[in-house]
């Protein structure tokens, strides 16, 4: 079922509850991979009704940033729904999501202040305002987001509990090529040689990884061992490399219980990437969450 308007998208997700199902949305910028897909397989697992949203929105890219460029394919994209079981695309127009200028802005203070905050100060208000849209729209559901965007997910799951929003947040893994890759759409803009240099950030994260589950917790040497990693590749240009709290991304000094992201940002080229990895400390000892490996698809 293909949708482009608010009002189909609102009726189609009111007829699912009123009989008796959940809905599952699943919120995308299109193009479509394996780190969307497994969220979609997830919504799939859960709920009723899944919906997946495509649009491309500019009000979270900045002037100087890739909106005209950003990769685009709704049929490749439609059909990857298809295959995956998607009950509902919606792929609205921008004319549609904001027949006006929109007078009205979502912003959760202090945890968009930080991290790909700096570099992009107005990119989570442009999230959050578009986010809330989405859930006004969808109404009481299930919400996939991977956990690449560790800041992203953080930042909107603080949003729905502060506005008492009728939705159950629901982080999903990070996913990885085979070789290590974190999966993004951006990664399309990447030429070989750029590809190849990109791999220094997982292997920065790694390496922490391993700092960590051998021992140490002063932050700034796990920091510094993903800095001195990432240098090592003249093709990368690191913007941050952060040791935080995973749930309110406060800074930390020493890495005691609870669950800790190390989180990374740099421009390989001129495209600009994330990646991450959390450790969850507890009386078990350390679990690292880095991630899953894609699995290739077997052939139609």
């Amino acid at each position: 079922l293909h949708l482009d308007t608010i009002g189909r998208l609102r009726a189609v997700c009111d007829d699912a509850r009123r009989s008796g199902g959940s809905v599952g949305l699943v919120p995308t910028m299109g193009f479509l991979h394996e780190g969307h897909r497994s969220l979609i397989r997830a919504a799939r697992a859960a709920t009723d009704l899944v919906v997946v949203t495509i649009f491309v929105n500019p009000l979270q890219f900045g002037p100087t940033e890739d909106l005209e460029r950003y990769p685009r394919d709704l049929a490749a994209d439609t059909a990857a729904c298809e295959a995956d079981g998607v009950d509902a695309v919606f792929a609205p127009s921008v004319d549609e999501m904001y027949p006006r200028p929109s007078l009205t802005t979502v912003s959760v203070a202090g945890l968009t202040d930080v991290m790909c905050g700096l570099a992009r100060p107005t990119h989570f208000d442009g999230v959050t305002t578009v986010v809330t849209k989405l859930f006004s729209i969808v109404g009481p559901c299930r919400a996939f987001f991977g956990r690449k965007d560790a800041q992203q997910l953080a930042v909107v799951t603080r949003m729905a509990q502060d506005l008492d929003l009728p939705v159950d947040v629901v982080g999903c893994p990070l996913v990885r090529e085979s070789d290590g890759l974190a999966m993004s759409s951006r990664n399309a803009y990447l030429s070989g040689d750029e590809r190849r240099a990109a791999l220094v950030l997982s292997k920065g994260l790694r390496a922490a990884a391993g700092a960590v589950v051998a021992g140490e917790r002063r932050a700034a040497a796990v920091r510094s061992i993903v800095v001195e990693t990432v240098a090592s590749e003249r093709l990368v240009d690191l913007e941050y490399a952060d040791v935080r709290d995973a749930a309110d991304l406060a800074t930390l000094d020493e890495i005691t219980t609870g669950k800790v992201l190390v989180a990374v940002a740099a421009r390989v080229g001129n495209t600009r990437l994330i990646d991450n990895v959390t450790f969850l400390i507890d009386g078990r000892g350390v679990q690292v969450d880095a991630g899953v490996i894609a699995t290739p698809k077997e052939p139609a």
